[in-house]
């Protein structure tokens, strides 16, 4: 029976994509790992591979097709034997059995197909459940694969893939054996997801257009990236009890360390800016804070053994936040080097999911841009985000109380109150604040 290829969740934050590009045609021969597309993502423009081989039996979905959501079909794949006759067939045989649970779509939570299968008031049938990896996604399993797996009665998630990134493949379940019992579909079910948040509705398109009839204006449409953007900041501005605590550092320490250590590293080719010690002060502070290196998890809070740092990157139409894992353990050298590659690949659309996913916290510099102290929303699930402005000069009051010229530089932590209470947050900002006011300690 023909194969139907699914439109896939490439990003966590995906709910559907633009097929930008097909590199296959109808009547194509391919194999597990072989490219069939380019996929836009939210964030990125990636490759989309293969996991079985067949032949392209007919593409679904032209290129440059937007808003094709995750899971919808976009091409057919016929195994040895079946030819384009058959898809009419297997399209014909999916109305014919129209209110029927069809095992083969992925995208059907088990509760769902239980709920169909069973009469009203009797238990529910069984149905395999809807694979889950080990942090509670779903597992990466072909259609083809989840078809067997159904009618031989096998639980996907006591299966090994091996296929691309671990995917389920067909000849990995022919080589597995049923499970003793499977269990209900309403006990192996996961909770219902939460819904993604959604965009406020605000004033309709059209009444907004009506307000400023007459005057010249340009229409600019939402990419996957803005969307993503609006939903998640409007969720985390409406969910997270943001706090925020203000901090001045003295920043000429810092500067006078910085243009020492660049002198000596100019023969590597080693620039350090004073984001890259921002980066290791923040990284070494939550080593010093443990408490504050953590995230909220919808009903209980994880701390974070590793300093892992995510960073605001600009690109057009949105921002990046990749993150520095182990930042604590690296040198202001290699973070440097990190920061550059992640940052120039971020503008270049170029990051892969992994890179901008995790992290306990972020920092947001807009000191480059003149902008003296700023409140930045936090990115859910970290529990806070450091805004960094620009180093300004000041007149303070030393030690001595003389008034004396000083390099000051505004930092504002944005907390999130279910995961950092004041006093914690304020522990974390001095020891950040600490670790800028005398960097030489940060090489100790």
């Amino acid at each position: 029976m023909p194969t139907e290829i699914l439109m896939p969740a490439l990003s966590p934050t995906m709910e559907e994509g633009t097929l930008a590009k097909w590199l296959v045609k109808q009547g194509d021969t391919v194999s597990a790992g072989d490219l069939l597309a380019e996929i836009e993502t939210d964030k990125a423009t990636m490759e989309f591979e293969a996991v079985d081989e067949g032949t392209i039996g007919k593409l679904l979905i032209e290129e440059g097709t937007e808003g094709v959501k995750v899971n919808t079909p976009i091409a057919v794949l016929l195994e040895e034997g079946e030819s384009a006759e058959d898809i009419g067939k297997a399209s014909a045989g999916k109305k014919a059995s129209r209110g029927k649970p069809e095992p083969e779509v992925a995208a059907a939570p088990a509760t769902d197909a239980a709920a169909k299968a069973a009469p009203e008031g009797g238990p529910a049938k069984a149905a395999p459940p809807a694979p889950k990896t080990a942090e509670g996604g779903r597992i990466f399993a072909s259609p083809l694969a989840r078809r067997i797996a159904a009618e031989k009665g096998i639980d996907l998630d006591e299966i090994e893939g091996s296929g691309p990134h671990g995917r389920i493949v067909k000849a990995d379940v022919e080589a597995a054996r049923p499970s003793e019992a499977a269990k209900p579909a309403a006990e192996a079910a996961p909770p219902a997801a939460k819904a993604p948040a959604q965009m406020p509705a605000g004033p309709a398109a059209d009444v907004v257009a009506k307000m400023f009839e007459g005057r010249e204006f340009e229409e600019v449409k939402l990419d996957g990236m803005r969307r993503t953007v609006a939903a998640r900041l409007t969720e985390a501005k409406q969910t997270i009890p943001h706090f925020y605590l203000r901090r001045d550092v003295a920043l000429d320490a810092l500067l006078e360390f910085r243009a020492t250590l660049n002198r000596q590293l100019e023969p590597r080719g080693v620039k350090l800016s004073v984001n890259d010690f921002i980066i290791k002060a923040c990284a070494l502070a939550l080593q010093e804070v443990p408490d504050a290196n953590a995230v909220w998890a919808g009903d209980r809070i994880l701390r974070l053994k590793p300093s892992d740092v995510a960073v605001a990157v600009a690109v057009e139409g949105g921002l990046f936040t990749p993150v520095l894992k182990d930042a604590h353990l690296k040198s202001l050298s290699a973070l440097s080097a990190e920061m550059k590659d992640l940052a120039t690949r971020a503008r270049d659309r170029k990051l892969a999911p992994h890179e901008y996913v995790g992290g306990s916290m972020a920092i947001s510099n807009l000191g480059m841009f003149g902008i003296e102290n700023f409140d930045a929303v936090i990115n859910p699930p970290h529990g806070s985000i450091l805004a960094v402005g620009a180093g300004v000069k000041k007149p303070v009051i030393g030690d001595d109380g003389e008034i004396a010229a000083a390099t000051m530089m505004s930092m504002t932590l944005s907390v999130d109150h279910r995961v950092i209470d004041g006093a914690l947050g304020a522990e974390f900002l001095k020891a950040v604040i600490g670790n800028l006011e005398n960097p030489m300690v940060m090489l100790a």
